[in-house]
């Protein structure tokens, strides 16, 4: 059966012939169908307006059917091509076929044998199509594989990164070539808000010119960092528009990210591509997942700063109680001395004869200070351990 839109040249010199072929049998089912009566017009319609079909009769003036392989061949034209041929022409058939003919038409034909032939031809021609466009779109299919899978790869480095790298000069650096590699970029830096003021400082960069990357630690000022600064949502810009900002000195196409926490914007990301190729929303939440990753390692780097003051005003405080428990120890061990030395005094006699229950008394009283003396040394740890902790 015809499909709409299949086109078939016929390069036919005798007009019965082409009547017969073009507009009894092949237009009559649906076929488009233009007619060319040499090989030389043939080939310039070809050129023009590449046909599904090409029909051709072997016994063509100046040029022959053969000479019109040759010529589309040589055009680097794969259109398949159909040959009438004359009874007794059996050799100039098979040397046809050698040279690329896709079947051919005994003449004189019925109309069934010539839409069979036509079919036959044009199946293939379809059935090719479709394995390229198959093919085509399995590679499309891979390319996006592998996008999805560089992608990811980048996204769990980063978070691997993120838990696993301390130093925050290092971590933000892991963060934009990660960035880069994610969306497949050709730079992208990172801004800080300094702490002491409303300005973004440079904080790491990839890909940079050297005049924008020696201004690290420093503010910058793109043109579009404020805008995201001040609105707190994702800016894609790309073309035209991008050419009344500064940033448009690095790139035609640009996504500014915020990194915030709690609402509030500390940082922004800022990737870039060289060529006008916008980000897509797809690329757009990947960005934002890596900004989401540089807000939760500025969070833990917050974190683990306080944790330190006070692990280190902890330490501190313990020092200054240690000490207060020595200086206590030393001062009751001394009145302790003391207060058994008088009893001691007392129990030789000098002072006064004692009677027994005195002697049993002071005897009792010296116990309680030995005892007394020796669980603030049990208890009470020297400075000195507490100095080694």
């Amino acid at each position: 059966m015809a499909k709409t839109g299949d086109r078939i040249l016929l390069v036919e010199n005798d007009p019965d012939i082409s009547d017969f072929i073009a507009r009894q049998t092949l237009q009559s089912v649906g076929y488009q169908v233009e007619v060319a009566s040499d090989s030389a017009t043939a080939i310039k319609k070809s050129l023009q307006h590449p046909p599904d079909l090409i029909i051709a009769d072997l016994n063509l003036p100046t040029l022959t059917a053969k000479d019109l392989l040759y010529a589309l061949t040589s055009q680097g034209m794969d259109t398949p091509l159909l040959i009438i041929a004359h009874k007794g022409q059996e050799h100039d058939v098979i040397q046809a076929f050698r040279l690329g003919a896709t079947d051919y038409i005994l003449w004189p034909a019925r109309e069934a044998e010539i839409l069979a032939a036509v079919e036959r031809a044009l199946k293939r021609v379809h059935d090719a199509r479709e394995k390229q466009r198959l093919h085509e779109q399995l590679g499309e299919m891979n390319r996006e594989l592998q996008r999805k899978v560089q992608e990811l790869t980048a996204i769990l480095n980063l978070g691997k990164a993120v838990i696993s790298i301390t130093d925050q000069r290092i971590l933000l650096q892991k963060i934009v070539e990660g960035a880069v590699q994610a969306v497949n970029a050709t730079m992208a830096y990172l801004l800080l808000r300094a702490p002491e003021s409303k300005s973004f400082l440079l904080a790491a960069q990839t890909g940079l010119p050297e005049g924008w990357a020696k201004k690290i630690n420093s503010p910058l000022d793109d043109g579009v960092s404020s805008l995201v600064a001040i609105s707190g949502e994702t800016l894609e810009v790309a073309g035209d528009p991008l050419l009344k900002f500064k940033i448009a000195s690095l790139g035609k196409s640009v996504c500014v990210v915020p990194i915030k926490v709690q609402r509030e914007v500390i940082g922004i990301l800022v990737v870039i591509r060289k060529e006008i190729q916008p980000f897509s929303k797809t690329e757009q939440t990947l960005l934002e997942a890596v900004a989401d990753y540089a807000s939760i390692a500025l969070v833990h780097e917050r974190l683990f700063r306080a944790l330190n003051e006070t692990v280190r005003a902890s330490k501190e405080a313990q020092k200054r109680q240690s000490a207060a428990f020595e200086q206590f120890r030393s001062v009751m061990a001394e009145e302790v001395r003391a207060a058994v030395h008088s009893i001691d005094f007392l129990l030789t006699g000098m002072p006064g004869i004692l009677n027994d229950e005195q002697k049993q008394t002071l005897h009792s009283v010296r116990m309680a200070l030995q005892r007394l003396s020796n669980s603030a040394e049990k208890t009470l740890p020297p400075l000195a351990q507490v100095k080694n902790k």
